[in-house]
């Protein structure tokens, strides 16, 4: 039996740093857009360049175990140079490996991340096998004998086991912690709806919970003060509306701006912990696992729970790597400590 099983993607990332990156901004009415630009045909020079493994299935995976939870992994590679990277890693760590799907004809997730001098990224993706997962490769017992089953975004064909996958952890009451991805929220509102309604904890960025809802943030909206923070009212009509099942909370990460929360009772509003930011990669696989993880420490503590989340994701992009500075929870703990002004904000309906 496992404290968690999650299920995911597993890539092989190339970080590249180019210095003379350029970062455009373009603006409507209703909405701002950033874009990373080179010049056309030029020869850049890379002023840094580094590679882990990554991917949302193996992130979260190894951030459960760093926390202290015995922890498996369900996602797919190939048999190819890639894979031997990922492994080779996986097997320094606590991580119970049997659920790893290995197959020859598909080639193992690859990802080039681009880095602004800001410490953002534009990320290119080969998806290979981890757009390939079949509801048969799945150990279903696995899931069965687990007290957690967190599930990251799924791409290409794997989001077909999607249903099947929460239908069967309701079936036999293991909790869900859902990290909806692009490719289940463009399938319609009506079908990311009935994932939801199985899920205890449901996690999307600003523009995921935008895209599913319909819901923009206008730019030129009245905002409501929030004791001493701000909340815009479209996010709380896209919290409201994303909150269908009855014991749940809907959280949704604003980048800068923090994260907030809402159970049906009340508005959560944490800010993001202060960090250097060297890489933003990762950073939400950090905070939405580590929430789902202090979720049960607490006492179901939402605050709490989002301040912690917040604490490690400010580690995690403080480095390189999409998994590097993960923090243990006594670790998170003390820095809370040794920061009494960080806190978050609770409002009523």
């Amino acid at each position: 039996m496992f404290d968690v099983i999650t299920v995911g993607s597993a890539t092989m990332d190339v970080f590249v740093e180019c210095d003379e990156a350029n970062i455009v901004s373009v603006s409507t009415k209703c909405s701002k857009s950033e874009f990373m630009s080179y010049p056309y045909g030029a020869k850049m020079e890379i002023s840094a360049f580094n590679s882990n493994v990554g991917g949302g299935g193996v992130n979260t995976a190894l951030n459960f175990a760093n926390l202290g939870f015995s922890t498996s992994a369900i996602c797919k590679i190939g048999d190819d140079i890639y894979s031997k990277g990922v492994l080779e890693v996986l097997n320094k760590s606590t991580l119970d490996l049997s659920n790893i799907i290995q197959d020859k004809n598909v080639s193992t997730g690859f990802s080039i991340i681009l880095l602004s001098f800001e410490g953002d990224r534009t990320v290119l993706a080969q998806r290979g096998a981890n757009a390939t997962l079949k509801k048969s490769e799945i150990d279903f017992e696995a899931i069965k004998q687990a007290k957690l089953l967190y599930i990251a975004p799924l791409s290409g064909e794997s989001n077909k086991v999607l249903a099947s996958i929460v239908e069967f952890a309701e079936e036999n009451n293991v909790k869900v912690c859902f990290n909806a991805g692009t490719t289940s929220i463009k399938k319609g509102f009506e079908y990311i709806k009935k994932i939801i309604d199985t899920a205890r904890i449901v996690v999307m960025n600003k523009e995921e919970a935008s895209l599913c809802t319909k819901i923009l943030v206008r730019p030129d909206s009245r905002i409501e003060k929030f004791s001493d923070e701000l909340i815009h009212p479209d996010i709380k009509k896209m919290l409201k509306k994303l909150k269908v099942g009855k014991e749940q909370v809907i959280v949704i990460t604003d980048g800068q701006h923090g994260a907030y929360a809402f159970d049906g009772k009340a508005f959560y509003q944490c800010p993001n912990f202060p960090a250097t930011v060297v890489s933003t990669l990762g950073a939400g696989d950090a905070f939405a696992s580590t929430f789902c993880a202090a979720f049960e420490r607490t006492g179901f503590d939402i605050g709490k729970s989002l301040m912690y989340g917040s604490v490690n994701s400010a580690s995690v992009v403080s480095n390189f790597g999409a998994n590097e500075g993960f923090l243990t929870f006594e670790q998170i703990e003390q820095k809370i400590k040794e920061n009494p002004k960080f806190s978050y904000k609770k409002l009523g309906c």
